[in-house]
C-alpha cells in the first residue's frame, strides 16, 4: 500500500518511546516495502516548526532531517493539486455542485486542506491520527485513522 504520512504520524516515529510507532508498523509498516510513504511539503514545514516552537535540541533536530531524508517530498505547487485543494474546501463546506457532503459542513485547517489535496491527486491512503479527515474518506481518497487509545 502507498500511503501519505501526516504530520501527527512523523512524531510518533520521532518520540523516544517507540511502542507506538513499532505498533503502527506491525499494522500497516508505512515504511517498509512493497509498502511506500511520501510526505507533503505541508508536513515537512509542520514538523520543523513543531522542533523550533519545543526547542528540540542539536540531537533530536539531526534525527528528524535524517528521518525526512528516508522520503519523497511531494510539492502543493501543482496545480492538480491546487485545484483539488480547491475542491476539497468546497466538498467540506457542503458547496461543492454535484457532490453533497451528507453531513453539516466542516472546517478544516489550511494544512489539512494541503494534505488531504496532495493525498487525493497522489492516490495515497492518509495515516494519520487526526479526526478532521474522517468525512474525506472514500470520496477524495482512503483514510486510516488510528486510535491512540486502542494501540
Amino acid at each position: 500500500m502507498n500511503f501519505l504520512l501526516d504530520t501527527n504520524i512523523l512524531l510518533l516515529y520521532l518520540r523516544e518511546n517507540q511502542r507506538l510507532a513499532a505498533q503502527i508498523d506491525a499494522l500497516y509498516a508505512p515504511l517498509a516495502a512493497p509498502n511506500s510513504s511520501v510526505l507533503s511539503v505541508v508536513t515537512v514545514g509542520e514538523i520543523r516548526s513543531i522542533a523550533i516552537q519545543s526547542q528540540w535540541g542539536i540531537a533530536r533536530i539531526s534525527k528528524l532531517l535524517s528521518f525526512l531524508q528516508k522520503f519523497p517530498i511531494a510539492d502543493i505547487h501543482v496545480e492538480t493539486i491546487i485545484q483539488r485543494y480547491a475542491e476539497i474546501d468546497a466538498f467540506s463546506q457542503g458547496r461543492l455542485p454535484g457532490r453533497p457532503i451528507g453531513t453539516s459542513s466542516r472546517n478544516m485547517g489550511k494544512n489539512d486542506l494541503w494534505i488531504a489535496a496532495t493525498a487525493s491527486v497522489l492516490g495515497l491512503a492518509l495515516l494519520t491520527t487526526d479526526h478532521d479527515f474522517h468525512h474525506l474518506d472514500g470520496q477524495f481518497f482512503d483514510v486510516i485513522q488510528l486510535d491512540l487509545a486502542a494501540l
